[in-house]
């Protein structure tokens, strides 16, 4: 017997080809945040306003289908601003203004919510379990190249928002399908089909912001500069052995 379609799936069914191509970007910037804690850092920055906006709508509408995503040890807004003051420093707020890709997606975000707060629930669901998802597999590459590359700091510094240390992240995200699928329930087929619209929109609205994120270009440039240089003394070490 064939498994329940259910509307989490269908969601995922909607944005697979977007989210293919979020999924690239990610991995020719973002990653670069492996190496580079100041492409690490704005990559922090362009998504802090975003959950904080989401975080803050949960709370304005939290008697909705809206506010049953607030759950238990899943706010990020205090974890953003701890890693933010960690890598910007505590003074970073005073000449901050958010870039015109992440003012874009809140005025959308704005938008949405006044005309139908039910929407919110499509950006809700996809950056928190996208955060669950390869947050923590970006952080746990992270990790990795900290081991190889020590640094003073341990391991926890600036890692706060993808640490979880109450929660079994499984759990976590297995809470938000069954919240996001017993919502639909009670939605009909026309909120359902804006949902899945909506989906499509969160994908576009994060690839802009995330091609905003600065540094990769000098920070590929090193690696570059790095990788030919570990080449050229494998060669000389080659070269002297077997001459």
């Amino acid at each position: 017997m064939p498994s329940e379609d259910t509307f989490c799936k269908q969601m995922r069914k909607a944005t697979r080809e977007i989210h293919r191509i979020s999924d690239s970007l990610v991995n020719a910037k973002l990653a670069v945040g492996l190496f580079d804690d100041s492409v690490w850092a704005d990559g922090l920055l362009i998504f802090y306003e975003i959950f904080r906006y989401l975080e803050s709508a949960m709370i304005r509408w939290k008697h909705t289908n809206v506010g049953l995503f607030l759950i238990d040890d899943l706010s990020r807004t205090k974890a953003f601003e701890s890693d933010l003051d960690y890598y910007l420093g505590k003074d970073w707020r005073k000449d901050y203004t958010p870039r015109e890709s992440v003012a874009k997606y809140l005025m959308h975000l704005q938008q949405i919510e006044n005309e139908d707060p039910t929407l919110l629930i499509a950006y809700i669901y996809h950056l928190y379990m996208g955060l669950l998802s390869g947050g923590i597999i970006l952080r746990k590459k992270r990790h990795l190249m900290q081991k190889i590359f020590p640094r003073k700091e341990s391991k926890t510094d600036g890692n706060n928002v993808t640490d979880f240390p109450n929660s079994n992240i499984y759990e976590l995200k297995q809470r938000m399908r069954d919240t996001m699928n017993k919502i639909a329930e009670t939605l009909d087929e026309d909120m359902k089909n804006k949902l899945l619209e909506e989906s499509k929109q969160v994908f576009v609205l994060n690839n802009e912001i995330i091609k905003s994120v600065r540094g990769v270009g000098n920070s590929l440039l090193k690696k570059a500069m790095y990788f030919i240089i570990a080449v050229m003394l494998i060669l000389f070490v080659y070269l002297i052995i077997f001459k």
